[in-house]
């Protein structure tokens, strides 16, 4: 967060040849959060190397109000792609100028790419050792690159706590609108969520967008089982009346919704008893243990094994944290 007295300032660094939609992202999402009161939550500002405009992808230039400088500035940087970006620091070593850039980031500010951006944050190794993700159209290229770093390129986005990557377009929106949630709770991501007039959260992961022949017409989907057990998560739900409800074998029940989805059924209940319980924890005063049962996952100590596996902190720490920040 930012420091007492002022704004959280967020510094878009836009290079040459930087996709406009991708630019605008950040403005729009962090742009559109407000407190209680109406106040803006977030000073957002686009800044380049060298202060000059750079070219964008949809054949138009940007000219900019801010240079480097305002790289320390910043608490959180974001990087979008640009054309040719992978190409350019496929080698791992970062052009000059923007090496100079980064080097003005002070140390703790959060990180954040969108797309192939990634490149840029583990050619300046700040991705050596640590999970993140990438457009899954580059996923081979970025592990001939960055051996060190873990990808994996089946999910949307990774936290890797002060730095964070976006899998591509889309996934640069679902990125800043869970760092809306982290830092002021989900009342504020879910409205600016409903004012841009998107999810403020996506199911499954890359897999479910990689190049695939699309199905006959005729062919059953999961989407009415998947809404089925949305109205009953609090009820065990197996995987055989989850596929019995799709009227398909196990094996096709499963094949399908792993296509669809990007995930297996169980993972993906667990994800949406999760989200369930979160809800549950910042808007309700409900004891833990009730939280528990309405999100299906039966008694306070699953609730917690599974929340601290996944999110890494217990029910009563999250309920603390975000019913503040709400």
């Amino acid at each position: 967060m930012a420091s007492h007295g002022r704004r959280h300032r967020v510094a878009v660094l836009a290079l040459d040849g930087v996709y406009a939609f991708e630019m605008s992202i950040p403005a729009r999402i962090f742009g559109a959060a407000e407190d209680a009161q109406g106040r803006p939550l977030y000073d957002v500002v686009v800044c380049t190397v060298d202060g000059r405009p750079v070219r964008t992808d949809a054949g138009f230039a940007v000219a900019v109000e801010h240079g480097p400088e305002v790289l320390a500035e910043a608490d959180t940087v974001v990087i979008p792609p640009t054309e040719h970006l992978c190409g350019d620091i496929e080698e791992g070593v970062l052009p000059p100028p923007l090496a100079a850039a980064l080097e003005r980031v002070r140390p703790g500010t959060r990180m954040v790419s969108i797309c192939t951006a990634s490149y840029v944050l583990a050619a300046a190794g700040l991705l050596d050792g640590r999970r993140a993700t990438t457009h899954w159209k580059e996923a081979a290229r970025f592990r001939r690159a960055f051996p060190r770093v873990e990808l994996d390129e089946d999910v949307l986005f990774v936290d890797a706590g002060d730095v964070l990557t976006a899998a591509g377009v889309g996934a640069g929106i679902d990125l800043c609108l869970y760092l809306l949630r982290r830092d002021h709770g989900s009342a504020v991501a879910n409205h600016v969520a409903r004012v841009c007039v998107v999810p403020p959260w996506r199911d499954g992961g890359q897999a479910q967008y990689i190049e695939r022949p699309v199905p006959e017409p005729t062919v059953a989907t999961t989407a009415a089982t998947r809404a089925w057990a949305l109205e009953r998560l609090q009820e065990p739900l197996s995987l055989g009346e989850l596929a019995e409800h799709a009227r398909m074998s196990l094996r096709t029940f499963t094949r399908r919704f792993r296509d669809e989805v990007g995930t297996t059924p169980g993972r993906w209940l667990t994800a949406q008893r999760i989200e369930l319980a979160r809800d549950l924890l910042e808007s309700s005063d409900l004891p833990i243990d009730l939280v528990a049962h309405r999100a299906g996952f039966g008694s306070a100590n699953s609730l917690r094994q599974h929340m601290r596996a996944v999110l890494g902190v217990s029910p009563a720490a999250y309920r603390r944290t975000f019913q503040a920040a709400a």
